[in-house]
């Protein structure tokens, strides 16, 4: 959530004691776990933000709260703790890397395919010196785009031998790209990430910095 208040370098720095004003301020939509269906069943009740989220599921009658949660949504426990900035989860600090990407998203949004193209090339290129820098390449290419209206899609497809160097990882996307129908529309965010990676220390315990870039792609 945090990573998604300041595009498009997407580095937001939280700290505890401004936790619980920053979930209260936060659209409902932009929580993670809650997406457009349960976005607008909520809105439908009256629940805009996170402080009408913490209020819905109030202390003052913790019993009635729940119940309710568990009658519109069925996950009560967890909206009742994000409402209130608590997440008692084991933080996973390392884990194995199942792909490797980036993202833009873009202050204005794009009209121009020509202008989408130039900024899906330095996308590209920043997947390739990610890949050197983690010494791997991957087999599945991904492409995603998010419209103006925040519709987004996916295209894949996945190669028989590894890729890892700019033009075959933009020609490729290049031509997911292009497969898409844009009907007019204009684009907000770009993105391409390698998957089924075959390097060998991918097994290997990965120990993530604080500070690193926060557009890196995890599935």
């Amino acid at each position: 959530m945090a990573s998604g208040q300041n595009k498009p370098n997407g580095l937001t720095v939280i700290l505890p004691e401004d936790a619980i004003a920053f979930v209260e301020q936060l659209a409902i939509e932009k929580f993670h776990g809650i997406g457009e269906v349960t976005a607008a069943k909520m809105h439908s009740l009256g629940i805009h933000t996170g402080a009408d989220l913490k209020e819905r599921s109030s202390l003052t009658l913790p019993q009635a709260s729940l119940l309710e949660l568990t009658h519109h949504f069925g996950k009560a426990g967890h909206y009742y703790k994000i409402a209130r900035a608590e997440d008692d989860r084991p933080v996973e600090a390392n884990r194995v890397r199942k792909s490797i990407g980036a993202e833009t998203s873009f202050a204005q949004d794009l009209s121009d395919v020509g202008q989408m193209l130039q900024e899906l090339e330095q996308i590209a290129k920043l997947v390739e010196q990610r890949l050197e820098q983690h010494e791997t390449r991957g087999c599945t290419l991904t492409l995603k785009v998010k419209f103006s209206d925040y519709h987004q899609i996916t295209r894949s497809k996945t190669m028989l031998a590894s890729i890892g160097e700019l033009s075959t990882i933009f020609e490729i996307a290049k031509t997911l790209f292009l497969s898409i129908d844009l009907e007019n529309r204009s684009i907000r965010l770009l993105g391409i990430s390698l998957s089924n990676l075959d390097n060998a220390k991918q097994s290997q315990a990965i120990q993530l910095p604080l500070f690193q870039d926060a557009d890196i792609i995890w599935e």
